[in-house]
Formats: structure tokens, sequence, C-alpha cells
């Protein structure tokens, strides 16, 4: 009765968590990057850990969701959530830990949930995306097509900006220029998420 219990109230304190989302705006995209940018959120893979050595993908993922267990109580659904981090930040070229970190600050890890202007999901998209670069089916709320949709986005902006970061997150929230939300994600990614890889000799150690 006790567990049940426990997952109800984390389950409620999430969906309680503020959400940080701006006004993202609609922009006019370059065909070749709308593009670009439509294939990248319409292709569909099984989201799976990616990384150069394989023996690191278990460790991170063991660590990762020790670090997110207060958060989501269930197994099966941190290291689901994980996996599919893990794969669309690779597959976008961004870092996952800065991924987490501002799914953190976004939504608090509530999947549901949705910012007073309308923004959606983990990575708090906006709808417009979709009328931009998807297509009338893709659901803003569903776990994988929301990470694919936040990390196309980052990318884009990130590539706007030239690799400023901090440019390319005020971009992402609508508030460029200020530095209250690029220090929150920053912070929450170095704080919280940040994650070494082990050394070659440890690795070796490794069953």
């Amino acid at each position: 009765m006790r567990a049940p219990l426990l997952a109800l109230l984390s389950v409620a304190l999430l969906a309680a968590t503020p959400v940080w989302a701006g006004a993202q705006r609609e922009e006019a995209l370059a065909a070749n990057v709308a593009s670009a940018m439509s294939r990248s959120v319409s292709d569909v893979n099984a989201p799976r850990l990616v990384f150069e050595d394989v023996r690191e993908g278990p460790l991170w993922l063991a660590e990762m969701s020790r670090r997110l267990q207060s958060r989501i109580p269930d197994q099966w659904m941190r290291e689901r959530l994980l996996t599919a981090v893990q794969y669309e930040a690779t597959r976008a070229g961004l870092d996952p830990q800065l991924v987490l970190g501002l799914i953190q600050v976004e939504s608090g890890f509530n999947k549901y949930a949705i910012s007073p202007v309308g923004a959606r999901g983990l990575m708090q998209v906006m709808p417009f995306w979709v009328r931009s670069i998807g297509a009338p089916g893709h659901n803003l709320f569903d776990l994988t097509t929301n990470l694919r949709y936040g990390c196309t986005i980052l990318r884009h902006y990130i590539n706007m900006e030239g690799g400023n970061l901090f440019r390319a997150l005020g971009r992402y929230n609508g508030s460029l220029g200020q530095p209250d939300y690029p220090n929150l994600v920053v912070g929450a990614w170095k704080q919280r998420w940040q994650w070494a890889a082990p050394r070659a000799d440890k690795l070796a150690a490794l069953p």
C-alpha cells in the first residue's frame, strides 16, 4: 500500500512543478533549414544507448538513474526516459547531460507539463513547431517525439548562434539576452548531471 502511495505523491509533486518555458518565437525558416529539421523530427528510430565504448552505457544509465530516482521512482520509466534522452541528444550533436539540465529547468521531468504560453512536454516545445517542421500526427506529449523535437530545435538555435550556448538557450526559452534562464540550465547541467567517462583502465577491468 505504501509504495503505490509514494508513487502517486511523486506524480503529484511532478505535476505541481512550475514550468519555465517562455515564448519561443516563431520565425521564418530558410527552406534548406526547414527541410533538414523536418527530416530530423520525422526520422523515427527506437532509442538506444550510443557510446563509443559500449561498456560506458550501463555505467552511465545506472548513475543517471540513481540521480533521477527522487523525481521518477519507477525504474523502467527512468531508464526509458534516460535512454531516449541519451539517444536523441547524441543524434543531434548535443551533450545528453545538458539536455537533462534543460529538462529539469523546463518541466521538472513532467512529460505532461504545459506552460502558460502553451509549450508542451519534457522539453517544453511550442506547438507551432509541429506545423513548421512536423506532421499533424506528431504528439508533443509523447516522450520520444518531444525529445526529438526539443533536441532538433536546440541544435538549430546553437547553429544560428554560431555555437554560443547561452544565446541559443535564450532563444530556446524566448528570453534572448537575459541571463537567468541560461544560467539555470547550465547550473543544473554542471551541478546535477555532469558525467565523466571512466578511465580506460577502469573500463578494461569490468567483467
